[in-house]
C-alpha cells in the first residue's frame, strides 16, 4: 500500500480509503490510485483488512449439493450481486453425512465469513444451535426457520394451486408423487404434499394413501413401479402431480412407452419449471431460484451492514401455475364413451 501511496502521490489512508470503495475521495485521486494499484499489480489482503475492520468480505454458503438445476440457478444469481458488493462466495458442499459431521463439528465458517446463507437443509436442533454460535447472521434459504432469517417459497401454496388446476380440469382422481433420497430437500417434499391433501380437503375429497408414492429423482425404473402400482389400482388416477419436473418427466416418458396417452389418458403435472418443463411443454407449478438467491443476499448484505436488523425476518416466493401441453380434462367415463358410439352407429 505505500508503494501504491508513493506512486500515486497520496497517502496510504488515501489508498485504503480508495481502494475501500469510499465516497470521501475525489474521482481525480481515486483514478490515480487505481491507476497505480494496477501498475503495481497491487490486490487488497483481506485478511489483512479484516484485522482493522472485523470482516473478511466473504459470504459463505452451505449446499447439500451443486448438482442441480436450483442450486445452479441459485447461486447463479447471488454470485454477481456479491460480487458488486465487493464481497467473495465461498461454498461448502456437504452431500453426505461424514462430510456434514466433519462441517458441524469444525464450522470452518467461523472467522472465515461475514454471513451463511444455508440452502435446503432439514438441521437437527443441535445443528441449529450450533450455527447460532457462529456469531454471524445466518440466512436460511428454501427453507422456513423460526426465529431466524429465512427466504423461501410458499410450496404449500404453490402445491394447493396446482392441485386445483387439475381438480378444475375435472380431475377426481389424482396422484401425488414424492421424491426420497434428495439429501436436504424433505422440508419442499413435505410442504409439497400438505398443499397437496389441503386443496383435495377443500373440494371436499377423500385422502387416499394409495394415491401417494415416492420415486428417487431421475430414476427411470422407480418412476415405472411407481406407475405400476398407480395404474393397478381399482380406481387409477386420471391425473398425477409428481412434486419435481425431472420426476413428471420420467413419468411422461415412462407412460409414452407404454402407449399411454398424455393427457388424452393421464394428465401429468410439475413443480419448478425447469427448463426441460418448457422442452417436454410440461404443465408445472413454477418457482424462481435466481429470485430467491438474489433475495437472499440482498438480506445477508443488510444484515452485515446493519447488525441491529430485524433478525427473524422472513421473505416468501409466489409460485404460479403454468399451463401447457401436458394437462387436459379427465377421459370421459367408458359408459359414456360406450353410449357415444351407439349413438354414432344408430
Amino acid at each position: 500500500m505505500a508503494d501504491v501511496a508513493e506512486r500515486a502521490g497520496v497517502s496510504t489512508s488515501t489508498v485504503s480509503r480508495t481502494l475501500r470503495g469510499l465516497s470521501t475521495v475525489s474521482p481525480d485521486v481515486r483514478a490515480r490510485v487505481e491507476q497505480a494499484a494496477r501498475e503495481l499489480n497491487f490486490a487488497v489482503s483481506r485478511q489483512a483488512a479484516s484485522l482493522v475492520t472485523g470482516r473478511t468480505g466473504t459470504v459463505a454458503v452451505l449446499v447439500p449439493t451443486l448438482n442441480s438445476w436450483f442450486m445452479g440457478s441459485a447461486l447463479s444469481s447471488l454470485g454477481p450481486l456479491l460480487r458488486a458488493a465487493g464481497m467473495e462466495l465461498a461454498v461448502y458442499v456437504i452431500p453426505d453425512l461424514a462430510e456434514r459431521t466433519s462441517f458441524f463439528e469444525r464450522l470452518p465458517a467461523r472467522r472465515n465469513a461475514d454471513a451463511l446463507l444455508v440452502f435446503s437443509f432439514d438441521l437437527t436442533d443441535e445443528e441449529t444451535a450450533r450455527l447460532d454460535n457462529l456469531g454471524m447472521p445466518v440466512i436460511y434459504v428454501s427453507q422456513h426457520v423460526d426465529g431466524r432469517p429465512s427466504v423461501y417459497v410458499d410450496d404449500v401454496a404453490g402445491a394447493l394451486h396446482g392441485t386445483r388446476h387439475l381438480l378444475n380440469l375435472g380431475h377426481r382422481r389424482i396422484a401425488f408423487v414424492q421424491t426420497v433420497g434428495t439429501s436436504g430437500f424433505s422440508f419442499s417434499s413435505n410442504e409439497r404434499l400438505l398443499g397437496y391433501q389441503q386443496a383435495l380437503t377443500e373440494a371436499g375429497m377423500p385422502l387416499d394413501d394409495d394415491l401417494v408414492a415416492a420415486t428417487l429423482v431421475g430414476d427411470k425404473r422407480g418412476a415405472a413401479e411407481v406407475l405400476g402400482k398407480l395404474l393397478s389400482l381399482r380406481e387409477p388416477p386420471t391425473a398425477i402431480f409428481a412434486e419435481q419436473d425431472e420426476v413428471a418427466v420420467a413419468v411422461i416418458w415412462t407412460l409414452r412407452k407404454t402407449q399411454i396417452a398424455v393427457p388424452e389418458r393421464i394428465s401429468v403435472l410439475g413443480f419448478d419449471d425447469q427448463p426441460l418443463a418448457d422442452w417436454f411443454d410440461l404443465s408445472t407449478v413454477a418457482q424462481s431460484p435466481s429470485d430467491m438467491g438474489r433475495m437472499a443476499g440482498e438480506l445477508a448484505l443488510s444484515l452485515i451492514n446493519d447488525p441491529d436488523a430485524d433478525h427473524t425476518r422472513h421473505t416468501i416466493l409466489l409460485t404460479h401455475v403454468i399451463p401447457r401441453a401436458t394437462t387436459a380434462p379427465p377421459p370421459a367415463p367408458q359408459q359414456e364413451q360406450d353410449g357415444s358410439a351407439e349413438r354414432s352407429h344408430g
